[in-house]
């Protein structure tokens, strides 16, 4: 039963009834589990570009920087850092004052190697009038600790990770947001020497990323002989989804319905806002410094090479279907190209007549495009790269994350855990028809792949609901080619002790 305060929540966060009619379908209903062919390797649909190749990828991209084309690099950077400190909380709440897991002993061990540390011993000296060393000395460690991440310190549990010091430099410490800004010059940087980079942030550190911004984008700027031009946007309250109980009835905390954000997948609208020809993606804390930037950087050309080599192909044939002067022959080569490097493939082709195969390659060939970096699996947590079943009988390229896979019929499982690859996100993206329009990228995403978790609010159990993640259902209806990059361009933070590791330092 939808109330007259519910109605002007939803007016004020522009959520239709239908929609929210739609949601808790979604939670009556779950989701399917997708149908899949294989998981996908170097023999099935994962490009290993040989030197050669690889010679002629880099020359495209270098090529089509030089063209009045816009380049975007697209850096989701909303989420808090908390996650990365869970340890360091437990240890303040632990009945135990000395660091006992091998946790918390080894980022004592390493305290001085982290980038913030000179402003936390700053921090330690004005809270305390003593320095790291000296609280150390006296059995102060949790005293070291809130220093860290509480607001009377560094704050560092309350921050964004964009906006934490990750690495050192002779000159000072950097962020993840000004290496993303040396990445950006280093291979996104257009002919006039402009760099496009836009963030996703939460509206409550808008102004602390702007801030650092003003900073520092000068400094870049003269470093790289680059002139930037940094852009902000904020998850869409449109794009919240609605809690349910455990009946699967509208959640409500002292009488007000209860929404969430709709996960990652939310951002599909954000990049729809963009006005770009090219678009990289790439996660906020997947950064290194400098001096490991060079393998970064070549496989970024190289992977956006890949992309306006295919999609200059694809444009070609699109405007041979549109003039209606082609053959047979052409026709099929057109299917091989679709088949063979876009790997996407329909068992009833074979038996269309010429006057429907057309239509179908147009349709297929006339989509967003995307290739996507894939390194080695190494038993990160995440997606991974399969040939599945779409609604309309074709096969493709899809990332999936382990929800959409049925682990309880032993072959997914097995395909799951014997995949070769895994998601690092390292994409880059076309967003422009053969016309030079841009696609409406929300029309591409499939519906029935979010996923359903359990929360919890005020001790009152919930469900939520996560759209199509940004990588997976969102960009389901592209066209997506899968390249091998190696293990050195992926570098997450996800605990704070993964700064000490060796990449970092």
């Amino acid at each position: 039963m939808i109330t007259t305060q519910d109605k002007e929540l939803l007016a004020k966060k522009g959520i239709t009834e239908a929609q929210i009619a739609e949601q808790l379908a979604c939670f009556q209903t779950g989701f399917p589990y997708l149908k899949l062919d294989a998981a996908a390797s170097i023999e099935r649909g994962i490009l290993a570009p040989n030197a050669e190749e690889q010679k002629a990828y880099l020359a495209a991209w270098d090529a089509y920087t030089n063209t009045d084309k816009t380049i975007v690099k697209f850096v989701p950077a909303s989420g808090a850092a908390s996650r990365m400190f869970k340890n360091l909380f437990e240890f303040l709440s632990a009945d135990y004052d000395k660091p006992t897991t091998k946790f918390e002993q080894a980022f004592f061990a390493g305290i001085k190697d982290f980038a913030f540390y000179d402003d936390l011993d700053a921090a330690c000296r004005r809270i305390t009038g003593k320095n790291i060393a000296g609280l150390m000395e006296e059995g102060n460690y949790k005293v070291v600790v809130s220093a860290l991440l509480e607001t009377a310190g560094l704050n560092y549990g309350a921050l964004p990770k964009g906006l934490l010091k990750f690495h050192k430099y002779p000159e000072g410490a950097r962020t993840p947001l000004e290496e993303h800004l040396a990445e950006g010059a280093m291979y996104a940087a257009g002919k006039s020497g402009k760099v496009n980079v836009h963030f996703t942030v939460s509206t409550e550190h808008r102004e602390l990323f702007k801030k650092l911004v003003e900073e520092k984008a000068g400094e870049f700027a003269k470093r790289y002989g680059v002139d930037y031009y940094i852009t902000f946007s904020e998850q869409k309250p449109s794009t919240d989804t609605i809690a349910a109980d455990m009946d699967n009835q509208p959640f409500r905390d002292n009488g007000k319905l209860l929404f969430r954000p709709g996960g990652h997948g939310t951002l599909i609208e954000n990049l729809n806002d963009l006005d770009a020809d090219v678009i990289f993606i790439k996660n906020i804390d997947n950064v290194v410094p400098d001096k490991l930037k060079a393998d970064t950087v070549t496989y970024k050309k190289l992977i956006a090479g890949v992309l306006v080599t295919l999609q200059k192909q694809a444009f070609e044939y699109l405007e041979l279907l549109d003039s209606g002067k082609y053959t047979h022959e052409q026709m099929m080569e057109m299917l091989q190209f679709l088949q063979k490097k876009l790997f996407c493939k329909n068992p009833e082709t074979k038996d269309l007549e010429d006057s429907v195969l057309a239509i179908y390659l147009k349709n297929k060939l006339n989509r967003p495009m995307r290739v996507c970096g894939m390194v080695k699996n190494v038993g990160e947590p995440g997606g991974g790269p399969f040939l599945a079943y779409n609604s309309d009988g074709t096969i493709s390229l899809q990332i999936l994350e382990s929800s959409q896979i049925d682990m309880n019929d032993p072959q997914k499982k097995e395909m799951f855990e014997k995949g070769t690859h895994f998601n690092p996100v390292d994409l880059v993206c076309a967003v422009r028809d053969y016309k030079g329009h841009k696609f409406d990228l929300v029309k591409y995403v499939d519906k029935a792949t979010g996923f359903i978790s359990y929360k919890s609010k005020n001790g009152k159990e919930l469900k939520a609901l996560e759209l199509p993640g940004l990588w997976n259902g969102a960009m389901s209806d592209w066209n997506t080619v899968f390249v091998e990059v190696p293990l050195s361009t992926f570098n997450p933070v996800k605990t704070v002790n993964d700064l000490l590791r060796e990449q970092h330092q």
